[in-house]
């Protein structure tokens, strides 16, 4: 049978959650109660002691009396109580059943959703179709001897024992007011970059962000020799994975790449914690850029990232690509294609 979990039954959300056989922070409630840009829910398929548990934002399609389903930015997707490769056909066959089913009922056209690199979702999705190659994360193997690590980069680590030996240092962040400076190097960032609003946060987000205790979330600056923080980053560590999800260097130290001083350091407390990786991330957009590439700096091992674009019902589809005067053909990167005039993906 399935069941829908809204937001406001967080207990229930963070139960399902918790029993996973792995999940991530981007799966908890916590992370989709700070989101806003959709109506989140997590939908279960349960029979006896097996679940999947796939969590959802729910969007109106203007002028229509249709909907659709995104994720929240990061890496989602399915998750189960067991490994999905472990789970039996069967199951996985009414939990493909039992969604289709729910979507029709709910006028839901289409589904986009980000996908976990370190999940075995496919054994499920697969069995919808439309699982697309979204490019490529790049993750640093804590498990690897320190040295094996630093030789991959042992250039930029030259450079990381100057910026030392001159001063610059770690430090946590645990206050109101290294919330607001962290805040202000990121927004000075995202408006270099012109960045979407999507990627602006407050303050209020961010304290939620950090103290939940769903996972474990952490403030980090690089500080300089004068005792001034010039690089940020919101690291969280979450079933031996460690994630980089927000990282900012003030403009006029980008020159010297504090941030590597950073990965570096991060990858340090992530082996004391006994994580065994560091995702580091992709590109801008998950493209092959010069932010891919100086991440590469750091290790050659990559995933590859995916979503999940699935188109539920044909017609309905298609109608609405003709209400907004759209070649089905396009060979533009986006899904569903009627968002790319709505820009709300």
């Amino acid at each position: 049978m399935n069941k829908i979990i809204t937001i406001y039954q967080k207990e229930e959300w963070m139960a399902y959650v918790s029993r996973s056989f792995f999940y991530d922070f981007y799966h908890t409630w916590t992370f989709h109660f700070l989101e806003n840009s959709g109506s989140p829910f997590l939908f279960v398929y349960e029979n006896m002691e097996d679940f999947i548990a796939i969590p959802f934002l729910k969007r109106k399609i203007p002028e229509s009396g249709f909907f659709d389903l995104s994720s929240v930015y990061g890496f989602v997707g399915p998750i189960s109580n067991k490994n999905f490769e472990d789970l039996n056909e069967e199951f996985l066959d009414d939990c493909k059943s039992s969604l289709i089913s729910f979507l029709f009922e709910e006028k839901i056209i289409t589904i986009f959703s980000r996908l976990h690199p370190f999940i075995s979702q496919n054994a499920l999705l697969e069995k919808f179709g439309g699982v697309h190659d979204n490019g490529k994360t790049i993750v640093m193997d804590l498990a690897k001897p320190i040295n094996v690590q630093r030789a991959k980069y042992s250039k930029v680590y030259s450079k990381i024992r100057q910026l030392k030996r001159i001063g610059y240092h770690l430090k946590e962040g645990n206050s109101i007011d290294d919330i607001k400076m962290f805040l202000s190097i990121y927004n000075e960032n995202m408006g270099r970059l012109k960045a979407n609003t999507t990627y602006i946060f407050t303050e209020e987000y961010l304290i939620t962000l950090l103290n939940s205790k769903e996972y474990d979330a952490k403030l980090y600056f690089v500080i300089n020799e004068n005792g001034s923080p010039v690089c940020g980053t919101i690291i969280v560590f979450t079933n031996q994975l460690v994630q980089g999800h927000l990282i900012a260097t003030k403009e006029e130290y980008r020159s010297i790449s504090p941030a590597k001083l950073l990965v570096d350091e991060v990858s340090l407390i992530g082996r004391e914690r006994g994580m065994r990786y560091y995702n580091l991330g992709g590109g801008l957009g998950f493209k092959e850029d010069s932010l891919y590439k100086w991440k590469l700096t750091f290790s050659n091992l990559t995933l590859n990232h995916k979503t999940w674009r699935y188109v539920v019902d044909p017609l309905a589809y298609q109608n609405i690509m003709e209400q907004y005067d759209i070649d089905n053909q396009s060979n533009i990167d986006f899904f569903p294609l009627y968002r790319s005039r709505l820009r709300t993906v």
